[in-house]
């Protein structure tokens, strides 16, 4: 595209455009109509000229005025306990509910992974030599020790933030770091199962598996499970970029990444969940089979969310993306 050519033909509108968002508050009916196709205009202008010849000074000017003309159409928009609702019940069950084909085959390949794991360290003593001496390794896994007093040797609400901000970090990262074509959330999703394999392997060792389980699986069923979730996400949002699909790679990274941010948010409500039963619950004086079936309830209305309303939400074409009004203008791709 002559970026030259095409400024011409279409400045006077952009000035057109320009004059009319000065004078907004007195515009006749046909100068309204007049703005609002002219704003529609220069937006397909703007996203043209963002594919095809990028001009800084241009582009700053015309993403700018397409700014102005959409607050002006649109209006000045406020969030609202509607779009609360919204994203609650539709946008991030829908969003999670797309990536399942993601994070389902991510959760049971880390399973598996772990389990391997725990396994390998439980069953090789020169293994478990290499994490600790034997004396500290007593230590950490005798009636009382450290991985039992872990969860009870802080305050419980100020253990649970903690908790809560780590694990909101981890998945945040996991979501942010897919756009380098996922490498990164595979080792942040590595690092997450060995520490799981270790105290696995370690507490098996030691005749304590049942603990071990006792004390992870209240909160980490729902724990781990965000944690997938964020992985898989990532994945796909890395797999974005090497496959956009029928949609151009820059657009299909704006829908997938918008999404994924709504996915964070929205995960780290979850994991405030498992950051409060890990908190109160793990370390409470409840018997262990009332503190897993709180953990495996918590778990349950997590999946009956993704897969019910998340699942209906999606079948009615719910992709987790913000509303069409939000959106930046596209150019239409050819077939």
């Amino acid at each position: 595209m002559d970026l030259d050519v095409f400024v011409s033909a279409h400045r006077a509108e952009w000035d057109r455009l320009e004059a009319l968002l000065r004078r907004q508050r007195r515009l006749t009916g046909a100068e309204s109509d007049e703005l609002v196709t002219l704003y529609q205009r220069t937006a397909t202008h703007l996203s043209l000229i963002q594919s095809s010849a990028p001009d800084p000074q241009l582009t700053g000017r015309l993403s700018q005025l397409v700014a102005r003309a959409r607050s002006a159409v649109t209006g000045n928009r406020r969030a609202s306990w509607r779009d609360v609702t919204r994203f609650l019940t539709q946008s991030f069950p829908a969003a999670v509910y797309r990536s399942r084909r993601w994070w389902v085959p991510t959760a049971l390949i880390s399973t598996a992974v772990a389990v391997l794991l725990g396994w390998w360290i439980g069953t090789h003593p020169e293994v478990q030599s290499t994490i600790a001496a034997p004396s500290e390794l007593r230590e950490l896994t005798r009636p009382g020790g450290e991985y039992e007093t872990y969860y009870s040797s802080h305050p419980a609400a100020a253990f649970a933030a903690q908790v809560w901000t780590n694990n909101a970090q981890a998945a945040a990262m996991c979501l942010v770091l897919g756009v380098f074509l996922g490498l990164p959330v595979l080792w942040v999703l590595f690092q997450n199962m060995l520490n799981l394999g270790v105290g696995f392997g370690l507490m098996s060792s030691a005749g304590r598996l049942d603990t071990f389980l006792g004390l992870v699986l209240p909160h980490g069923l729902l724990e781990l499970t965000a944690v997938f979730v964020a992985a898989g996400t990532g994945l796909r949002l890395g797999w974005t970029l090497i496959d956009p699909g029928p949609r151009t790679r820059r657009a299909a990274l704006a829908e997938e990444g918008r999404a994924a941010v709504g996915m964070a948010i929205g995960l780290a409500l979850v994991l405030f969940v498992s950051g409060a039963i890990e908190g109160f619950v793990t370390p409470s004086g409840l018997p262990t089979w009332a503190r897993l079936a709180i953990g495996v309830l918590a778990e349950l209305a997590f999946l009956a969310y993704v897969f019910v309303l998340g699942g209906r939400a999606a079948r009615a074409g719910d992709t987790g993306d913000v509303e069409e009004a939000e959106r930046s203008a596209t150019v239409p791709t050819a077939a």
